[in-house]
This record gives C-alpha cells, structure tokens and sequence, in this order.
C-alpha cells in the first residue's frame, strides 16, 4: 500500500531519577554519599532510509515512543541510558510541526536525518550536592521528561524523470516498457492512482529513475478532484516528459489537452511552467498519429518524439534525449 502522508505523536524518553545513596562499608565511618545519576531517555529520529518508498509503516500507529532511562544506583552508578527510537521514511519526506506549522526538515536526500524528539537528560544523584557545609545530602532530582510533537509527514516522491499528461494518455505503459516497473495498466482513466517509480539502464553504469504520476484534470491546481495530491509529486521531478495521445478515447483535441495540462502546471507553481519539458506523442502505432504530432510540433515550435510502446518505436530517441537533457540540467546546476 502507497502511503504519502500520516499524521503521527512523537514522543522521546524521560530522563532517568537520580538516587539518595551513601557508602556504609564496615570500615569506611565518614562515607557520605554515593547516590549516581539517572540515565537519559530516548529520542526519537526520523531517518531517510534507500529502499523505502511510502509511510505505510508508519501508518499503522499513532504513537511512537522511545525507551525511558533507568534510575542511578548505589556506589556512583549511572543509570543506563534509553536507545534512540530511529523510524525510516523515504527519501523525500517533508517533516512539519503540526502545532506550529512550521518545516523542520525537508529529508530529501538519502542518508538525512532528524531528532524529531529529544530525550530528556537523567536526574543528579545526591553526590552531585555534597559540599563542605553539607556532608550529607539527600537531594536528588528526577529526570527532564522527554519531548512530544505532533507531527505531519508528506512525501513528495523525488525521480530525475516524472511523466506527466492527462488521464489514459499512456504513460504507464511507456513506463512498463522503459523500466521493470509493472504499473496496472487498463483501458479507462485513472488507472493509476499513486506514484509509481521504475529505474531506466541506459548502460551498465548509467541509468535515471522515471515516475509514472498520475494523471492530471483541468482545475487540478485548485484542487479539483485529486489535484493537489497528484501535483506535489510533481515538484520533485528533475526534468518532465509530458505525454500526449494523438486520439483520446473522449473525443478531446490532442493540442488543447497539452495546453490544458501546461496551464495547471503553471496554475499549481509557476517554476513548473519553466521545468524543462520533452514532449512525446504515444501511441504512434495508430493511423494519423504522425499528423497529429506535426501538428503539435508546429503548434509549440519544439521538437516532438513519436513513441509505441507496442512496437518500441521511438523509445531509443527518448532515452537518449532524457539523457542529454539531465546532463545539460546538471551542468547548469554545477556552473
């Protein structure tokens, strides 16, 4: 199950109580006090872990809590301390304080971290009070309680690819066809309904991940039907392919879906209008596909690929102008 948003309670680990304690060996008259400190409780973090690609983990609880620490103990013993509570999300999780509704991290890359919760330090035994007026002690203080924060975690799916384009336009059969992926695949709309990834090989050492989003209504933008669940993919997107049928099954003009899609686009954030854009025409294997696409062609003044993913034409062209086109992106980004 793809899950891209949970509201969840943190909460981290109270520090553990410091003890009232003093020495009483046979031979030792004057020990005073001996009393150790508590230990520190847990945190929790929130980590973007490789391989992990939804929240459904997460979903299941509402409330994560890490391990309290452990009081002191006799003869200077520290209490043990509580292990971190870690949870992994996908690369890509935006991590926001719902009682502020502030972002405290954008996880965005593999590897990133977050304490989501601090676990709160151990108490001081009663040794921590002794002095020359005060030889014995019997203050302690108990340990800090450990944070609670509600949170909310949206993922916005990260791919160097994100194949755009209205409803039944092909796109995850280009998808199946480009990659391992196996997207469901049917005749009638919205067959896909979440984000689905899938690694294209270029070469051996060389490939790019590619992210079959579902497709896109007019009034998306102002979040007519799914709209803003399916356009925050989007942002992630390095660079787009928006895909075209030449002959929807609802009878629209080819042109006027394309502007359509690129309105929303806009509509949604204006940086989308300027992400760079390939523009594919599927389903070349049907009659008059190539003069729907000239049309298109002329209409944008940009080049248009013609693809099948029945016959496999065109797919090589499209591989090799993704390529060309996420070396020029990071080539400007490193300039």
């Amino acid at each position: 199950m793809f899950v891209d948003r949970v509201q969840i309670e943190v909460a981290a680990g109270n520090g553990g109580r410091g003890i009232c304690s003093f020495r009483r060996e046979k031979y030792v008259p004057l020990g005073g006090p001996d009393g150790g400190d508590g230990g520190d409780g847990g945190s929790v973090i929130l980590k973007a872990q490789p391989g992990v690609d939804s929240l459904a983990a997460l979903a299941h609880r509402k409330q994560w809590r890490a391990d309290h620490g452990e009081s002191g103990g006799p003869a200077n013993c520290r209490g043990r301390n509580a292990h971190d509570l870690v949870l992994f999300v996908p690369p890509g999780t935006i991590v926001v304080d719902e009682s502020t509704g502030l972002v405290l991290k954008d996880l965005a890359t593999p590897g990133d971290w977050i304490v989501a919760a601090q676990g709160g330090p151990g108490g001081w035994g009663n040794m921590h009070f002794k002095s020359s007026t005060n030889r014995a002690p019997r203050e302690t203080t108990p340990g800090v309680k450990g944070e609670v924060r509600r949170l909310s975690l949206e993922l916005k799916v990260i791919a160097d690819v994100g194949l755009v384009g209205k409803p039944n336009a092909g796109k995850s059969t280009l998808l199946s066809r480009l990659s391992r992926a196996r997207p469901e695949i049917a005749d009638y709309a919205f067959t896909t309904k979440t984000p689905i990834l899938g690694i294209v090989a270029v070469s051996r050492d060389r490939s790019f991940v590619l992210a079959d989003l579902p497709g896109l209504i007019e009034g998306a933008h102002a979040g007519v039907g799914l709209g803003h669940e399916f356009l925050r993919h989007v942002e992630r997107a390095g660079i787009l392919v928006h895909v075209v049928e030449p002959m929807p099954i609802d009878g629209s003009d080819p042109l006027t879906n394309y502007r359509a899609i690129r309105d929303e686009l806009s509509r949604y954030d204006a940086s989308l209008g300027a992400r760079p854009e390939i523009v594919v025409m599927s389903k070349n294997e049907l009659p008059g596909a190539d003069e729907v696409r000239a049309r298109l062609a002329e209409e944008i003044g940009r080049e248009v690929i013609a693809v099948s993913a029945v016959t496999g034409h065109g797919l090589d062209t499209l591989i090799h102008r993704v390529v060309e086109e996420l070396d020029r992106d990071r080539e400007g980004a490193t300039s």
